[in-house]
């Protein structure tokens, strides 16, 4: 629902919460979630239970009113009559409304329950008038009834009657039939004249007593009815976010585990999950820069198989092939791959440009590892020549396979890549590098794992033979054909279609419920929700024994339903109360009342009193009334109207401030509690002080002494005082949100108090006053009505109270699933921000794990490589390649301004980076993305399409101008991260000449090479997201690193004009030969000493400045503090 909110100079209105808790905004909302079905079948279930409680009720009521009626009536013969009406009656209507407890049937024929309420009804209504009835024609003995108030109770607190209309109707019909038998067979013969003046406003006082307690039986019935479906409404989206927390858990679990095994990824996951929950906490002091904090999860695996596989001709493809074109294919290619990888068991690690590598036996161990990998380099080879046949390109595949040790694991902090180093890996490296397209080169140690009867093999290529690397570590090759040995050899190389396993999706909208799965596990959910402790079932053998178990239950206390978590019952008792207007309409409509019913019967010498008393009570409520209900009046005022700002006077502000702190505060309304139920119970005090016991008992006995007719006005009416003293008990359970334990206490010592009011104080008069069976004292007429009225709405309230701490609990069960939502979602978004650019990761959740394609092209992207040179890839050193790639990964904080950097991926000790990888600059993406009618649409193509109306529209500004949109700007702020990795690296090595350590592990030096120009990128893979970019600027950027020199930056001589443009003076190092175009003209960005650029006049400003080493060095400060525990830090620590 929208928010209503009027926004002014003075005050802040908002209605929201309020609404909430209305009960039209909740039947509009089931209505539109489809629940109405359900909630009926709830309802059912719930008003059963209510049945079941008056079942019981009734049935100690019946006896109880039999005993005393045995025990204390002298003439037993006159009331056996009446004691086998009770019985009767009460066996009947338990055996009618015994039929709702077949919920099926009753369920199947709704009638049941409106038909067995009626008849329930009026059978206890005729029982009552037909027992007083034949007393009166009998034996001339006019008696008063009992059952009265007692069915109207019945009838709204207990009777399975589903509408409320019903309930309203049938309580109405039995008040008129009540009142009417009063005024013809009780009034008229044995209390007063009914047409006198006096006495018709006394025959008004038993109208009114009946119009309350139908109001108190439609407040039940109205706050029992939003509570449930307030209720029902949360255990719906409490089950939606259970159902969308256990997805997304096993959605996170798999992306999860798509990149990392479960063994490394634990220690992650749990570090993510836990820095949220502390964040949320207000624990999470120190700033987290990236998903991983001094975490290092690396592991040893002794046997296992690597597969290096490259595909040739691949920088053709990427020079030549648009950028759909290019995607689509590689997505198909490296999907199929995938695929088989998960065929074969095979774990992908990562893909390389055309290079894609895996391993066999690294998720748990398998003695077929290297079968495994040669099947899939044989499955692979089958799949590329598959795609040249389908797409007529001339690309072929060349796989290396070797057998050995791997040291598997995560370094760094951001953009988390699973990978594997050490030299049986750089020797599949080699061994794919020196072989031959369309065969799988393997080592010796991998042909002593198979069975060559299954295998066509031939002797390895002469390129292995001359290959340094192989020929240091005596590695034999050989050569595994695509055509099987033996016809009887079938080998899996079946096609795989490229699809992703994964179906990660923006999080679903919690009131969807049009998935037939869901919609049965809500129903079995529903199915399952308490409805109270009291379990019918247990009486009466024809209800079903095997209801679900509640765990609410052994969480309260059985007579007071409290919490037995102290805590929990705090934060229940101070939720807020929205239904206070209710509560205060209710209470202003029976203080009226009451005003009314004291001044009809009150003494004339003490009206002055009563009438202040009134005036001042029904003052303070009227102002309480109005202080309740001014929000929902403005609300109606100006919320429906399409100009929702309105100017609220300090007055209204103060109003609305007022009952805002009366709804938070829960001693508050426990005042106006205890202060409306005093002012009540005043005016039972003030009718009690009016009358003169010495004076009516003399005047009793002297008008049956001289036979005259006694002066009823001298003392109360005692029947009225008790329907008054039962409705102000009726009213101090139902006053919505006071605590259960204080409504029983105020109860229970109004009851205590009037029964020695009775017994007592006013003994004389009360039992001369009307009975309701002959020879049964008044006093215990009187007395076991307020005992009934009392038991009855406790029993009534506690399973209200019951309906109240369920809701309770569900609404802090659902925030608890909202929180673990929340940091689930959040540490999958984490996860796939490293994984994936930020500006890719809400596509991916919409679009891409739906399996649809996406690519971008960009104008210009610079392109980074940056690798340690000498670094021997061993477990000691990984501790220091992880702290030196964590740093690095430190510097992308510094760089999410204006032209955000990017880190692409690690390859062994190289640290790939590209700046200029955003969507809003972007020429182009995805078609599929551009048609699809949905946020993505809003977005992110809308941005691009504005960014391209700017690019348009700047064609008619100055060249300057021209200059600075066409964004190449990114090479300087390319340039600049590359000197702050320069600057961190010096800084370490500046750190560790002050420790004594062994410096034979670490060669600090480095060699960086960009180059910039026009660049693809897109995701491709299928059980694995990868985002990657293509194009000429990415192997020239691993040209000129490669072909580079220590401690220089090499770039390219169109990248160095750019830097030059920008003040940067760049050296030219000369013609330097690389593969592919040959000998091209390089350059060197000149550094000094210092460690800045040496610059020149500049003919652009980059908006951008780069940070001096001042501010790089104050930046790394923290980066010797990382060394001094080094000595302490072997092998044994890793994870």
């Amino acid at each position: 629902m929208p928010q209503q909110s009027f926004a002014d100079d003075v005050c802040q209105f908002n209605y929201t919460k309020e609404r909430l808790w209305e009960r039209s905004y909740l039947l509009v909302k089931c209505a539109e979630l489809h629940l109405e079905e359900e909630y009926r079948l709830y309802q059912v279930r719930l008003w059963n239970s209510f049945l079941g409680v008056f079942c019981l009720l009734h049935t100690l009521i019946t006896i109880l009113h039999c005993t005393m009626l045995l025990l204390t009536c002298p003439h037993t013969h006159l009331i056996l009559i009446d004691v086998g009406i009770y019985i009767f009656s009460a066996c009947f209507v338990l055996t009618v409304l015994s039929v709702n407890f077949c919920e099926k049937f009753s369920m199947r024929h709704s009638w049941i329950t409106y038909v067995s309420s009626v008849i329930a009804a009026f059978v206890l209504v005729s029982a009552d008038i037909f027992q007083g009835t034949y007393h009166y024609y009998v034996h001339d003995w006019a008696l008063d009834t009992f059952y009265d108030t007692y069915i109207i109770y019945m009838i709204y607190m207990f009777m399975p009657i589903p509408v409320m209309s019903g309930a309203l109707l049938l309580g109405v019909t039995v008040s008129v039939v009540y009142i009417t038998y009063f005024a013809v067979y009780i009034a008229t013969e044995y209390y007063f004249e009914i047409f006198s003046a006096y006495d018709y406003g006394r025959f008004i006082v038993d109208i009114f007593h009946h119009v309350c307690f139908n109001l108190l039986g439609m407040f039940f019935r109205i706050m029992n009815d939003i509570v449930v479906r307030s209720s029902f409404l949360d255990r719906h989206q409490y089950i939606m976010e259970k159902i969308w927390l256990r997805n997304a858990r096993r959605q996170e679990k798999f992306v999860l585990h798509s990149i990392i095994p479960p063994q490394i990824a634990k220690p992650i996951q749990d570090d993510i999950q836990n820095r949220l929950a502390r964040k949320g906490r207000g624990l999470a002091a120190i700033r987290s820069p990236g998903v991983m904090e001094h975490i290092m999860a690396i592991q040893i695996h002794p046997e296992v198989s690597i597969l290096y596989a490259d595909v040739v001709n691949y920088t053709q493809l990427t020079t030549t092939l648009d950028v759909e074109t290019l995607v689509r294919l590689l997505h198909g290619l490296f999907g199929r791959f995938d695929m088989a990888a998960t065929h074969f068991e095979v774990q992908r690690i990562k893909f390389l440009g055309d290079c894609y590598y895996c391993v066999a036996g690294l998720m748990r161990p398998d003695p077929d590892h290297a079968k495994c990998c040669v099947d899939l380099g044989l499955s692979m080879i089958s799949h590329i020549q598959q795609v040249r046949r389908e797409h007529d390109v001339d690309i072929d595949m060349r796989i290396g396979v070797h057998s050995g040790s791997v040291i598997a694991g995560v370094i760094g902090e951001a953009k988390l890549q699973y990978d594997v180093w050490g030299i049986d890996v750089t020797i599949a490296n080699h061994l794919e590098s020196t072989g031959s397209a369309g065969y799988v080169h393997i080592s010796a140690s991998t042909l002593n794992e198979l069975d060559p009867g299954e295998y066509t093999i031939t002797p390895g290529t002469d390129a292995a033979l001359e290959d340094p690397v192989l020929s240091k570590n005596n590695i034999s090759t050989f050569l595994i054909s695509a055509q099987p040995s033996r016809p009887s050899f079938r080998r899996s190389t079946e096609r795989f279609d490229s699809q992703s396993h994964i179906d990660l999706r923006a999080r679903p909208d919690l009131y969807s419920t049009k998935d037939d799965v869901i919609n049965e596990e809500l129903r079995q959910e529903f199915r399952k929700m308490p409805v109270s402790r009291f379990k019918p079932g247990k009486i009466f053998s024809w209800r079903r024994r095997d209801e679900p178990n509640d765990p609410l239950s052994s969480e309260l206390t059985k007579f007071c339903m409290v919490f037995r978590d102290s805590h929990l019952e705090c934060k229940y008792l101070h939720s807020p109360d929205y239904m206070f207007k209710h509560s205060m309409l209710l209470a202003w409509s029976i203080g009226c009342s009451l005003a009314y019913m004291q001044l009809m019967t009150l003494h004339p010498d003490l009206l002055f009193i009563a009438i202040v008393l009134d005036v001042v009570v029904l003052t303070c409520l009227t102002i309480l009334l109005v202080i309740a209900w001014y929000k929902k009046i403005c609300w109606l005022i100006f919320g429906k109207k399409e100009e929702i700002q309105h100017r609220f006077s300090q007055l209204s502000c103060w109003i609305f401030c007022t009952c805002e702190k009366i709804q938070a505060s829960l001693s508050l309304r426990i005042c106006i509690y205890l202060f409306i139920i005093c002012a009540y119970n005043s005016v039972v005090s003030i009718i009690l002080m009016g009358c003169d016991r010495n004076e009516f008992e003399l005047m009793s006995i002297e008008s049956k002494l001289y036979h005259y007719d006694a002066n009823v006005t001298m003392c109360f009416n005692p029947w009225v005082i008790t329907n008054v003293v039962a409705l102000i008990i009726a009213m101090s359970f139902t006053f919505t949100s006071i605590p259960f334990v204080l409504k029983i206490i105020v109860s229970f010592l109004m009851t205590i108090a009037y029964l020695i009011v009775i017994f007592f104080q006013f003994q004389f008069i009360f039992h001369h006053s009307a009975t309701t069976n002959p020879f049964f004292a008044a006093e215990y007429a009187h007395s076991l009505l307020i005992i009934i009225t009392f038991f009855t709405l406790y029993f009534k309230e506690r399973h209200a109270e019951f309906t109240n701490k369920v809701n309770f609990n569900w609404r802090v069960e659902l925030r608890k699933k909202q929180r673990d939502a929340h940091i689930t979602n959040h540490s999958i978004i984490i996860l796939l921000n490293n994984i994936l650019p930020a500006h890719v990761v809400n596509v991916y959740l919409t679009s891409l794990a739906n399996h649809e394609l996406y690519y971008e092209e960009y104008k210009i992207v610079s392109v980074m490589f940056a690798t340690l040179r000498n670094f021997e890839m061993s477990l000691r050193n990984l501790r220091l390649l992880n702290e030196i790639i964590t740093e690095f990964d430190r510097l992308l904080l510094h760089y999410k301004d204006n032209y955000l950097v990017e880190k692409i991926k690690i390859v062994g000790c190289t640290y790939m980076a590209a700046c200029g990888l955003d969507v809003n600059i972007a020429d182009r993406i995805s078609k599929e993305l551009t048609k699809r009618d949905s946020p993505i649409r809003d977005s992110l193509t809308e941005e691009v399409e504005q960014a391209l109306m700017i690019r348009r529209a700047s064609s008619l500004l100055s060249e300057r101008s021209l200059k600075e949109d066409l964004h190449e700007e990114v090479v300087f702020v390319m340039t600049t991260f590359a000197l702050d990795l320069m600057r961190t690296l010096w800084m370490l090595n500046k750190a560790y000449e002050t420790v004594s350590y062994d410096k034979t592990i670490i060669s600090p030096d480095m060699s960086i090479g960009i180059s910039s120009g026009e660049v693809m990128a897109g995701v491709v893979g299928a059980s694995q997201p990868h985002y990657d970019i293509w194009g000429n600027p990415v192997n020239m950027a691993s040209r000129m690193d490669s072909t580079g020199m220590i401690g220089h930056i090499q770039v390219t001589q169109e990248t160095a004009i750019l830097l030059r443009e920008f003040g940067i003076m760049c050296r030219y190092r000369g013609m330097t030969y690389v593969k592919g175009p040959g000998k091209i003209p390089t350059y060197f960005v000149a550094i000094d000493n210092n460690y800045d650029f040496i610059t020149i006049n500049a003919k652009r400003t980059p908006r951008r400045q780069y940070r001096d080493r001042d501010a790089s060095i104050s930046d790394n400060e923290s980066i010797a503090g990382l060394f001094f525990g080094f000595d302490d830090a072997d092998s044994n620590n890793e994870k």
